[in-house]
């Protein structure tokens, strides 16, 4: 009874759509969260008559054949990399992203990790950093006495000191893209590592072509669709409840065969 295993798989794939759908909400706030989308592909086939084989002496073609489905399987979670909504915070180191790139962050490590999310502030020593404390790249400090920082569409950082009139520029943000975002590996805390399959970074400047802006005094919303998600996990509950019908239905015809005397 084939059916048991197949409708197995069905519902397997839609807990994972579940859990997909799941985690889409749990972080409809998160700063620069992008939404994810579980894919499915059929698994192999059994071949009952093989289409295309000779039928009979005379080369007769098999026109269609009888291939018998084992399933389902998951093929990927991918993220959606639509700009999610620009939020004012009036904060002057909250800075949003406004089209492609990343934010370029050092960790304990030594490691380069990557991030949509910013949500900045100050260390000890002035540095800009996360809100885990991580160093975000080139590493520019703050001085003490400066009385207000901007920080332009073009990622330039400059300060007005006490005392000073002019503007000090203190260095240049750079933003990281890459040949497939997709393939970037999710490593929590809205942080990405580059991998084989992301391909390798491109440090630019913001607003330079192909790279987003930097606005300053906001922050990147998640890109979650709360309505479009409830609509979603309607359906895959749907789906696993039609897949439970089938196990019960094939349950109910190998009870039937059980119970021929």
């Amino acid at each position: 009874m084939r059916a048991l295993d197949i409708a197995a798989t069905g519902m397997q794939a839609q807990q994972t759509n579940v859990e997909v759908i799941s985690n889409n909400i749990a972080n409809m706030t998160t700063t620069g969260y992008k939404r994810q989308r579980a894919e499915f592909q059929d698994l192999i086939y059994q071949n009952l008559r093989v289409v295309g084989s000779n039928s009979s002496d005379q080369s007769t073609i098999v026109p269609s054949g009888a291939q018998i489905g084992l399933g389902v399987k998951t093929a990927g979670v991918y993220r959606i990399d639509d700009q999610g909504t620009l939020q004012q915070t009036g904060n002057s180191l909250d800075l949003a992203i406004q089209g492609n790139g990343y934010f370029q962050v050092t960790l304990p490590s030594g490691q380069t990790a990557y991030t949509r999310d910013g949500t900045f502030s100050l260390a000890p020593d002035g540095t800009i950093v996360t809100a885990d404390g991580y160093v975000v790249q080139p590493g520019i400090a703050i001085p003490s006495n400066a009385t207000a920082v901007t920080i332009n569409t073009s990622g330039q950082v400059q300060v007005t000191l006490d005392g000073q009139t002019a503007p000090q520029t203190l260095g240049q943000l750079q933003l990281a893209v890459f040949p497939n975002d997709n393939g970037l590996a999710a490593e929590g805390s809205n942080l990405f590592l580059q991998s084989a399959a992301s391909g390798d970074p491109v440090a630019g400047t913001p607003g330079s072509p192909g790279f987003g802006t930097t606005m300053q005094g906001f922050l990147e919303a998640s890109n979650v669709n709360v309505v479009s998600e409830i609509t979603n996990l309607i359906t895959a509950q749907r789906a696993y409840e039609m897949n439970s019908q089938v196990i019960t239905a094939a349950d109910q015809m190998l009870s039937t065969l059980t119970n021929l005397h």
